[in-house]
């Protein structure tokens, strides 16, 4: 007879030799996981699960090799990935360690290991007995993406490898047309959650630790939403749009930064595109949740002559594909998939967006470009090799608000203020 919660650690096995061994991303393989179980707290427990093995596995994979006579081979990435989560509910998640091993054991039997749960019980009766020995947080990253950031963070750098391996906290964003955050906190008090406002931004809750969000008072009315504190930020630099102003959103998957304007300001004229079908008809799902109203577009936004009718639009938003450096916290398989060559692909990319939406905005108009990059190729070198390219492109400083000063942007790194990675540029048009 199973232990409880054996299941679960056997679907965490299988998502972390997916993301590790078959090179897939944790975003594919932890949806249809969680699905499989029918309490949502099994669900969160999951992903907690995965996300900490992700970000520690370079330290856990160190102890692994150190306490075995030789290291696990191809043929074990199973029984590699189940350790892993072992070690990451002993270590990071400090669950209960009977629990923990048990199930874990257990679930080395369901996954056809029995001649090897021996030696699974052992090595996690050591991680209770001694812990897994620490290490610097820089080993978890590929030598290229530590170099990059060393060079372009040289004095923050050390604080960046630290804070992009912690686990993150959960941001709220209450809808302004439906509550207010101080009293959406009220409610979240009463239920004893433990949260508090971020004074600098208007519709944010900070949660130093993460809930289910599903089982949050008005979520399924979208009366909240998650979405970092960095992210909020952007609709600040569109707050004074007046109503009825036309505003694309060119890479708007998954939603939250549009319905966040409109939600802000529920006059403006929003289209709202990604290149991926299915990711806009997430954000489909999204609008109709929080209960605004955008139009909805899966189109290529670098490629305007193939969906664009030539109506100009007064602002645009381009949150552009990036390396998510700046998120590894939130998407840790960014250290085991982002190659150095992908850089390169990125900024070509990024160019082309850059320059499509320019043709896109009326003189007197706004470009704000973002990303969750924390590379200065991506952010700052790329706004400012765009300036070069277009004469009636100035470049408008947001504020210290919006974190460190740039030479054309600002940048908020991992962990300041409890927020993710995230670069901001305002760039007007002017009339030539």
């Amino acid at each position: 007879m199973d232990v409880p919660g054996t299941e679960l650690r056997v679907l965490a096995a299988g998502v972390l030799q997916d993301v590790c061994a078959n090179g897939r991303s944790l975003k594919a393989v932890l949806s249809p996981a969680q699905q499989q179980l029918g309490d949502s707290r099994d669900r969160a427990l999951l992903e907690a699960i995965c996300l900490a093995a992700l970000r520690q596995r370079g330290r856990y994979r160190r102890a692994l090799n150190g306490w075995m006579p030789r290291p696990l081979g191809a043929r074990d990435a199973d029984l590699e990935a189940l350790l892993l989560a072992g070690f990451a509910q002993l270590d990071a998640l400090k669950l209960a360690d009977h629990a923990a091993v048990s199930a874990t054991v257990q679930a080395a039997h369901r996954m056809g290991r029995s001649h090897q749960a021996g030696m699974v019980n052992a090595l996690l009766r050591r991680v209770q007995r001694e812990g897994i020995p620490p290490a610097s947080p820089i080993n978890a990253f590929p030598h290229w993406l530590a170099d990059a950031i060393a060079t372009d963070w040289p004095r923050l750098s050390d604080s960046i490898f630290a804070a992009s391996l912690e686990e993150p906290p959960l941001w709220l964003r209450v809808h302004a047309g439906k509550s207010t955050a101080a009293d959406y906190l009220a409610q979240l008090q009463q239920a004893g959650v433990v949260a508090e406002l971020a004074p600098e931004l208007a519709n944010a809750i900070y949660l130093p630790a993460a809930v289910p969000v599903t089982g949050l008072p008005g979520f399924a009315e979208g009366v909240v939403s998650v979405q970092d504190g960095s992210a909020q930020q952007l609709a600040d630099l569109l707050a004074d749009l007046p109503a009825g102003a036309r505003v694309l959103d060119a890479c708007a998957a998954p939603g939250g930064k549009s319905a966040h304007l409109l939600e802000r300001q529920p006059q403006l004229q929003v289209l709202a595109m990604d290149i991926d079908e299915r990711r806009a008809r997430r954000m489909g799902e999204t609008f109709a949740r929080t209960g605004v109203q955008a139009q909805v577009l899966a189109a290529d936004a670098s490629a305007p002559a193939t969906w664009w009718d030539g109506q100009l639009f007064d602002a645009v938003v381009l949150d552009a594909p990036c390396s998510a450096t700046g998120i590894i916290r939130r998407q840790p398989d960014v250290l085991l998939h982002r190659r150095e060559q992908d850089i390169a692909a990125l900024l070509q990319l990024q160019a082309r967006l850059l320059d499509a939406a320019w043709t896109m905005l009326r003189p007197g108009g706004r470009l704000v470009y973002a990303t969750c990059s924390i590379l200065r190729a991506e952010n700052t070198a790329q706004v400012a090799a765009f300036l070069q390219r277009h004469a009636d492109a100035v470049f408008a400083d947001p504020g210290e608000a919006f974190g460190h000063a740039c030479a054309a942007g600002r940048q908020w790194l991992p962990g300041e203020d409890g927020r993710d990675g995230f670069f901001y540029a305002v760039v007007n048009k002017i009339s030539q």
